[in-house]
């Protein structure tokens, strides 16, 4: 992690635990938004306007909160309107790297090997994890935003105008149930995986799978009676539980110890993960073996590195 702007070990090996164990995540503070007119949003400050070819993502194909942002620039049809950097596969000395590996794109602004290398620019004195994603500002040369869930809310509407404004992951009538949704999603799901595996203590532990595998039951049970969380069509929810569901099999089972069941051994769940990346481009924003091996890699849970052979597959047949 970055120390005023000083390199001072890997991030990943620094995880905040409370005095119980649990893990405690760091919360994002680069919060400024993308508009269409560039005025403030709901946190940080304006003149971010939405411009095509301004902006740049810089993400890891591991991440899931950085995938979420790819799936929307997917999805959106913003290819050609935000362009994008993709770390190797590895957990390094110095968090995330950019250079020449299969499925990788290294960084065209500024050939950086880092993403660290991204916070000091914007930030001499930044202290706090250096994560991904990252919005950068090409005219500002600056880090916009590095908060996912609010990348995807920009990707999702200020883009209209040069992407696809008929797709809309967060439509107003249904968006107090998205919002409600998604934090049961946080806390049992998408950080429940990382409270699992990051936990320093058996009662941390204990909490935390006990909490992930009640939010997969509740899943289970609420696709019963309709093919997406929230009824007939995918919404911001879908793409938030999608992201930690499709690494699951691979990397939280056995490497973070979510060991109850598999994703696989759910019929529906598993169904709907498949509708899911069987969706037009989805399967483009997801590698297995970029997961993998990147999980894989982290030092606190794998200090031997050994990759394991499975799983053979993670949908059902």
């Amino acid at each position: 992690m970055l120390v005023d702007g000083k390199w001072e070990g890997d991030g990943q090996m620094r995880r905040s635990t409370d005095n119980q164990g649990r893990f405690v995540r760091q919360v994002s503070t680069f919060r400024n938004w993308v508009t269409p007119d560039g005025s403030a949003g709901p946190t940080g400050v304006g003149s971010f306007k939405a411009e095509p070819g301004r902006y740049h993502l810089y993400i890891a194909l591991n991440c899931p909160w950085a995938c979420r942002t790819l799936i929307f620039r997917k999805l959106k049809k913003l290819d050609d309107v935000i362009s994008v950097s993709i770390a190797i596969p590895a957990f390094t000395e110095q968090g995330y790297s950019y250079g020449d590996y299969p499925g990788s794109i290294p960084d065209p602004l500024y050939n950086i090997r880092y993403v660290h290398e991204l916070y000091t620019r914007a930030d001499p004195h930044y202290t706090g994890r250096a994560t991904v994603p990252v919005l950068w500002d090409k005219a500002q040369g600056t880090l916009v935003n590095n908060e996912s869930s609010d990348i995807i809310r920009m990707l999702n509407t200020a883009f209209d105008a040069f992407g696809d404004a008929s797709v809309d992951f967060y439509p107003a009538e249904l968006r107090h149930e998205i919002d409600a949704l998604n934090e049961r999603l946080y806390e049992g799901l998408n950080n429940g995986v990382y409270r699992t595996g990051f936990a320093t203590s058996q009662e941390a532990y204990d909490e935390a799978v006990t909490g992930v595998f009640r939010c997969l039951d509740e899943l289970e049970e609420r696709l019963a009676s309709q093919p997406y969380l929230l009824g007939e069509r995918i919404t911001e929810s879908d793409w938030r539980a999608f992201v930690t569901l499709i690494r699951f099999d691979l990397a939280y089972h056995g490497l973070f110890k979510c060991n109850l069941r598999r994703v696989i051994d759910y019929p529906r769940l598993s169904a709907y993960l498949k509708r899911l990346y069987n969706v037009p481009g989805v399967a483009d924003t997801v590698d297995f073996h970029h997961i993998k091996r990147t999980y894989y890699s982290i030092p606190r849970v794998n200090p031997n590195g050994i990759i394991p052979k499975g799983p053979e597959r993670i949908f059902a047949e």
